[in-house]
């Protein structure tokens, strides 16, 4: 069974959103290391966004419990944040839902600015890390890959893509309106990640061309491949007091830029401060400096205009299409275990006659001759058991075989109530 634990911008308040995006230790290996029926765990986590996919060998009724409380218990490990904070703030989808959420969320209809572009290359990073700490599955995996396919189709065949804009290029749209002219004023970039080169590009499409880079980690690669003025440590304060923007983007866990940072380098005017980094980068006492105009993601998101918040229909139709087909091969290989049982048995009773009959005059014939006749044989119930398994009889198949051939192929848990469309709630997790 698939579930996922979400909170988002839609279910829970920015400073728990914040909070769940700061953690030192890899999630998904925690959430996958909670129980032995825990056969996978992929963690997506966005600055608007933080999910928990997982793969469970328990049926719905189980393993709904069984997956929140693994994530939770992975939450407060990394985070520090409980069960009791985490209330009210997260929502659960189960079976056929998880697929056609991820669908949505990678082709950018969940993001605060619907058909932003990023999402999609968060998505597949997440599968990366889970590939890289080992907490992938069979059904995970193939879950993901499904969602990039479809984030591609979605890009390809609607105008989304095309009119979806990214958090930072609504920023710079927010800002537009005060700025005369992008070509004079000089901006501060900190920050040399991915999100930093998406900046950057944003900045250059608008017309600014006189942009410097601090890292607060000293890298200096980024500003020499992209041709920027690399700042100092010891000159950041009085470059961040004398430039007209300053876009913070990094990971760094406390903030680097406070109203003190202003201050010591000599604050007299006015500025631009966008900061697009969670957990935040610049202190909320900078909006307090005269002068100052602070666009955190909080501010952003609450600005987004209308016609970024409505979903294209196409763009959904394409999401329910590919969310349908993937529960339609989910159910075909429900009954894949009888049908590989059935045929094992079969070719088992097999090989057993064709060793009777051995030394016989024309036995090379007479076993291409049965082999042929027993994949005949063979065809027609594979099919069929195929076919029942896509209606949701997976358990008729089971049942047939064990009557007629008494192999008991069931999983331990097949017995119950297949979970396929099952969408449920409960609470909780970010984006």
């Amino acid at each position: 069974m698939l579930l996922c634990v979400s909170a988002s911008h839609k279910t829970a308040p920015f400073e728990l959103l914040e909070r769940l995006s700061t953690y030192t230790e890899a999630v998904a290996p925690l959430v996958a290391g909670e129980a032995d029926d825990i056969s996978g765990a992929v963690v997506l986590s966005t600055c608007n966004r933080f999910e928990a996919y997982i793969e469970i060998d328990e049926p719905a009724t189980v393993g709904h419990d069984a997956g929140i409380v693994a994530a939770q218990r992975a939450i407060e490990t990394a985070t520090g944040i409980t069960a009791e904070e985490l209330a009210g703030a997260y929502e659960v989808k189960m079976g056929g839902k998880v697929a056609e959420h991820l669908f949505s969320v990678a082709s950018g209809l969940e993001s605060v600015v619907v058909g932003e572009g990023e999402i999609g290359g968060q998505v597949r990073r997440a599968l990366d890390e889970a590939r890289a700490h080992g907490t992938t599955s069979s059904e995970l995996e193939r879950l993901f890959q499904r969602a990039t396919e479809t984030q591609k189709s979605v890009k390809n065949a609607t105008a989304l893509g095309r009119a979806g804009r990214s958090l930072v290029r609504l920023a710079l749209d927010l800002a537009d309106s005060r700025i005369a002219d992008w070509g004079d004023i000089d901006v501060l970039l900190v920050g040399t990640g991915a999100y930093a080169a998406a900046t950057l590009a944003a900045l250059r499409d608008h017309g600014a061309s006189s942009v410097k880079v601090y890292s607060p980690s000293g890298r200096t690669q980024f500003a020499t491949k992209h041709g920027l003025a690399q700042v100092s440590h010891d000159d950041f304060a009085a470059t961040a007091a004398r430039v007209d923007m300053v876009i913070t983007c990094t990971s760094h866990e406390e903030p680097v830029l406070s109203a003190g940072t202003l201050r010591a380098g000599g604050f007299d005017g006015r500025a631009f401060v966008i900061d697009l980094g969670l957990p935040r980068n610049v202190d909320p006492d900078v909006g307090d400096v005269e002068g100052i105009t602070l666009l955190d993601l909080e501010t952003i998101r609450l600005h987004a205009p209308l016609e970024e918040l409505q979903a294209s229909d196409a763009a959904r139709e394409i999401v329910r299409d590919a969310a349908a087909k993937f529960a339609q091969v989910g159910r075909q290989q429900t009954a894949q275990p009888a049908v590989v049982a059935l045929r094992k048995h079969v070719f088992e009773v097999l090989e057993r006659e064709l060793d009777r009959g051995k030394n016989r005059e024309n036995s090379e014939q007479i076993e291409q001759a049965l082999r042929h006749f027993t994949g005949m044989l063979l065809h027609t119930p594979t099919v069929r058991a195929q076919e029942a398994a896509i209606e949701g009889r997976a358990d008729e198949v089971f049942d047939a075989i064990q009557t007629l051939f008494g192999i008991d192929a069931r999983p331990h848990f097949a017995s119950a109530a297949p979970p396929a469309e099952c969408p449920m709630s409960d609470e909780y997790k970010a984006g």
